[in-house]
């Protein structure tokens, strides 16, 4: 039995969670288990996700404990055992588990620091309720039961979901730094192998959430080496996986990324992963949209939505790109009008003023850029502020106003390379390009186009690249206005201001239909298909009056 014990315990120690389970439930068959190797057992089930297992051992944890007198202990297990099922959603058993672990921390005295951990559930359900200084000043009374106890668990927990509800709130630099002391926590190997896993995989969800992809990147790889270095690992792979290739795709490694998304897929096998294979399924489907595999595409991104996730903001932009502008805005429409929070809205926004300039809206188009930037001003990331600032350059462009853009693309471009995001560099790069082609900077202009068309084609973003060369292209008559009748220059430069074809109408006293046969005219000579590109090909020729 000794022997049997000691190799259960030296697979724990080195964090082969399936050989310790196996061990110690052998061990156990043949006489029952010590509180501490039972404690052993319980953190194997955990990492194994055997949600059965665990909640077993809690149970008996509790059991062994009460009828030691050791209340302290009981209230702890049964915290724990009513926390994971209140994760479970089983809400009733949950409420009894906790309702008796209050029981027994109070009947263990003030310094049991189990009176902590039940704060934790108020705290997760202010922040659900988006009641955020509530939740900030319920975890300031975990965080004081922790120190008072000296429980490192309870302090990491109590950071996380602080910090959670500050970044939310707003207060980046406060809620970062409150997250940066829970991961000291996680880092220093003094917490429980599924408190370690909860704390790495709370504090990247927060980051993602508030647009920080420098300190997702870097917790990132540090859960990623975590979970490595535990090959029978089977709780958090699947969240640390999607996490994975997130960021892979954010660094340019689309490949990766995919392998990535597909691993997520593979190990997210229970009910309860569901929402990391819908996360699995888009981040899928955005690569080979971004690929132009179009197929694949909008097949990863409908299993995204009949896994219960909204497929937006990549849906509409397959849309977009295979010439459905009006479908992709209505999409973008519908989602924005359910976005529950700013953060929400923001992920959308950029893919809307995309499509807005697409069909010829820039006043909506300028009204979403705005938006985003209040977003970015309310929680100021440089992820956020980066969009923002492409998205104001953007309009400005669609607006006639290539010296105006300038700007705010320069700081886009500078935002996306500090971030390593050569993908979205890239795309400044050519906006940048077409703002320095409308004031006649035709050396930048060349400069910009070559690099961006670099990095599609190391990417292979065959979409990308197909636009880029487009807008490169001379147009095939050879002359300055390309074979354009005086009047259709007219409706070129309005059109290439941002506007409509209404707004056209009015300022040439012509009926629509008669604008709308104008642009066909001048799509068929200019052999372009859409409105930005007609736009281009203004800006190129010099067509529009130079800014004041």
């Amino acid at each position: 039995m000794a022997h049997r014990l000691a190799a259960a315990r030296a697979a724990y120690d080195d964090r082969r969670w399936a050989d310790a389970l196996h061990q110690f439930r052998e061990c156990d068959a043949l006489q029952p288990l010590a509180r501490e190797d039972l404690v052993r057992l319980a953190w194997s089930a955990g990492m194994l996700d055997r949600d059965d297992d665990l909640l077993a051992c809690c149970a008996r944890l509790f059991e062994e404990s009460e009828a030691a007198g050791d209340l302290a202990s009981a209230a702890y297990w049964a915290f724990f055992h009513g926390f994971r099922l209140m994760a479970l959603r089983e809400h009733g058993l949950s409420s009894a588990w906790l309702q008796r672990a209050r029981r027994h921390a109070d009947s263990a005295g003030e310094d049991c620091s189990v009176h902590g951990y039940l704060l934790l559930p108020q705290i997760i359900k202010h922040v659900m309720s988006a009641e955020f200084g509530t939740a900030i000043s319920t975890a300031q009374r975990a965080l004081e039961v922790a120190g008072r106890c000296s429980d490192a668990e309870l302090e990491a927990l109590a950071r996380c979901w602080m910090g959670k509800a500050m970044l939310a709130q707003g207060q980046l630099d406060d809620g970062v730094a409150a997250l940066d002391e829970a991961m000291l926590l996680a880092l220093g190997d003094s917490l429980s192998p599924v408190v370690t896993g909860l704390v790495y995989c709370n504090l990247i969800a927060s980051c993602r959430q508030v647009y920080e992809f420098e300190r997702v990147r870097e917790w990132t790889a540090a859960l990623a080496k975590w979970c490595h270095s535990q090959p029978q690992l089977v709780q958090f792979g699947g969240a640390c996986e999607l996490h994975r290739a997130e960021i892979l795709e954010l660094d340019g490694a689309w490949q990766e990324s995919v392998a990535a998304a597909r691993d997520a897929t593979r190990r997210a096998v229970r009910p309860a992963h569901l929402d990391i294979r819908a996360g699995a399924a888009y981040q899928e489907g955005e690569i080979h949209r971004l690929r132009g595999e179009w197929s694949l595409a909008e097949q990863c991104l409908v299993e995204a939505h009949r896994l219960g996730t909204d497929p937006q903001p990549g849906l509409a932009l397959l849309r977009l790109a295979t010439g459905e502008a009006a479908q992709a805005s209505a999409m973008l429409h519908r989602s924005l009008s359910a976005a529950a929070s700013p953060l929400a809205r923001a992920r959308l926004l950029p893919a809307m003023v995309e499509t807005l300039l697409e069909v010829g809206t820039v006043e909506a188009a300028a009204d979403a850029a705005a938006q985003l930037q209040a977003v970015a001003d309310s929680y100021p990331s440089s992820m956020l502020e980066a969009a923002a600032a492409q998205a104001r350059g953007r309009v400005r462009l669609a607006q006639g106003d290539p010296g105006g853009a300038m700007h705010g693309l320069e700081h886009a471009l500078s935002a996306w390379l500090r971030l390593s995001a050569p993908y979205l560099a890239a795309g400044a790069r050519v906006l940048l390009g077409l703002a320095c082609r409308g004031i006649g900077d035709m050396e930048s202009t060349r400069m910009h186009f070559e690099a961006a068309r670099e990095c599609f084609i190391w990417l292979g973003a065959r979409p990308a690249l197909g636009k880029l060369e487009a807008l490169d292209a001379a147009p095939a008559c050879g002359t300055p206005d390309a074979g354009l009748s005086p009047r259709e220059l007219e409706v070129l430069r309005l059109l290439a201001t941002g506007q409509t074809n209404k707004g056209i109408a009015r300022e040439l006293g012509l009926s629509e239909k008669t604008v709308e046969r104008h642009l066909s005219s001048i799509f068929d000579k200019l052999q372009v298909h859409t409105r930005s590109a007609a736009t281009a090909f203004a800006f190129r020729q010099g067509l529009l009056p130079a800014s004041p």
